[in-house]
């Protein structure tokens, strides 16, 4: 049955009202309806589909402009929710130096600096439109999932990751140089929006960035942004890349990560743990401090499965941290999957894919409150850290709670004597 505005749960209702300021109060019933929606919704989250599980009188014209013409802007919206998460966490982050402090060693001389780290990893998601030949933004882009080239448009965003809790940052449509030409837009790469939004991107006070980014992104501009900050990088690198060897009587010789791998022996080898939910997954590391070609010094992993066959499952990685052992950077790169998981969230959870909008504006509106929505699920996971919910958990948690506030408010509504015609007039169901 349709859930009206009036049964939502007090969590999201506070958390909603976070957000007032951002929209007119005629865009902010719409704002809720679309949130409550995408809680609600089981089936495709279309505008159409949202509309069906909300019991308000709105329309799908109405909900359109809302989403394609209305003013309102995705940064402020963006913004209030990186602004309350780091209000949030500024305690905890204090708490974290507190318990660090008291664990540390006492030395003699000044003690050493005590540090909290936050993550911030970058990577993009593309989304399979076959059959949408006039929506705004559409490329072609490779697809991971579909090992192959696919129509559709390209999501890039970033996750903050600190202390175990998440962060989504603003979500951005990657458009292709000829798309571009095409819509009238200024181009911009997808390294041009890592390197924007690291220079954008403001961290919780007390902490220190660390960068994670995949093959695609770990490249000099991103470095040099992100080190112009003082924060480190860590990510994939491709076979391809140059190092530099230096032999035992110093002389140097330059060769590819791939070329490289080759030479390793068994005992250049030790065992690691991947860390994961399912408890880790044991593999095989060696690590060397060397330099990079086009990005400098850099602590050099190489990683398999197998060592009988290591090159069948062999990947490269760097990290400009260069006093870290091998199990303490595997710890590192695995947070980067983090933001694999997010976009997991967005797509089966709440429906990132579903939208059936004409715009680019309204696509990126769409997905702007789709992450608006993450980051209140990730909020009310996180309040209850002991017993390790999922967003999914979540989510039913608050649906429970939306079908006792209906079974409540209908309670109400005969006590006071409404008809059933007058009921389902308040729940928008006269055409059901």
């Amino acid at each position: 049955m349709p859930k009206p505005i009036v049964c939502l749960s007090e969590q999201l209702s506070q958390y909603l009202e976070a957000f007032r300021n951002c929209f007119s109060k005629r865009q902010w019933k719409y704002f809720v309806t679309v949130l409550l929606g995408l809680i609600e919704c089981e089936e495709r989250k279309t505008l159409t589909g949202i509309l069906r599980v909300v019991g308000e009188w709105i329309s799908l014209s109405g909900l359109s402009r809302f989403m394609n013409k209305w003013s309102w802007s995705v940064s402020e919206v963006a913004k209030t929710w990186q602004e309350r998460f780091r209000q949030r966490l500024e305690s905890e982050v204090h708490a974290e130096h507190e318990r660090l402090k008291a664990e540390r060693q006492k030395s003699m001389g000044r003690p050493k600096a005590t540090v909290v780290t936050g993550y911030l990893d970058f990577d993009d998601s593309v989304h399979v439109k076959t059959k949408g030949r006039s929506m705004g933004g559409l490329g072609k882009h490779y697809s991971n999932t579909e090992k192959r080239v696919v129509t559709g448009h390209c999501l890039f965003t970033g996750l903050y990751v600190l202390l175990g809790q998440r962060c989504p940052l603003p979500a951005q449509l990657y458009r292709q140089k000829s798309v571009c030409e095409q819509e009238g837009v200024p181009f911009q790469s997808k390294i041009d929006m890592a390197v924007n939004a690291i220079n954008d991107f403001e961290p919780v006070p007390g902490t220190h960035t660390h960068v994670l980014v995949d093959t695609w992104y770990h490249c000099k501009p991103v470095r040099k942004a992100a080190q112009k900050r003082n924060w480190d990088v860590s990510g994939g690198l491709k076979s391809n890349r140059v190092m530099r060897l230096i032999a035992e009587d110093g002389s140097r010789e330059w060769l590819k990560l791939s070329k490289y791998a080759t030479r390793l022996e068994c005992d250049d080898w030790q065992e690691v743990v991947w860390p994961s939910e399912q408890g880790g997954q044991e593999m095989y590391a060696h690590l060397v401090l060397t330099w990079v070609r086009k990005l400098g010094p850099t602590l050099l992993l190489i990683t398999c499965h197998d060592l009988d066959e290591p090159l069948k499952s062999i990947r490269y990685w760097g990290s400009t941290v260069l006093d870290l052992d091998a199990q303490a950077l595997v710890d590192v790169l695995a947070v980067r999957w983090e933001i694999e998981t997010f976009f997991e969230y967005e797509k089966d959870l709440l429906g990132s894919d579903h939208y059936q909008v004409m715009t680019a504006q309204a696509l990126v509106r769409f997905w702007t409150l789709i992450a608006c929505l993450m980051c209140f699920l990730e909020e009310q996971r996180a309040a209850v850290p002991d017993q390790q919910l999922t967003c999914g958990d979540v989510r039913r948690t608050i649906q429970h709670q939306h079908r006792l506030n209906l079974l409540h408010w209908l309670e109400e509504r005969f006590k006071d004597g409404s008809s059933i015609e007058q009921i389902c007039s308040q729940l928008a169901l006269s055409d059901s």
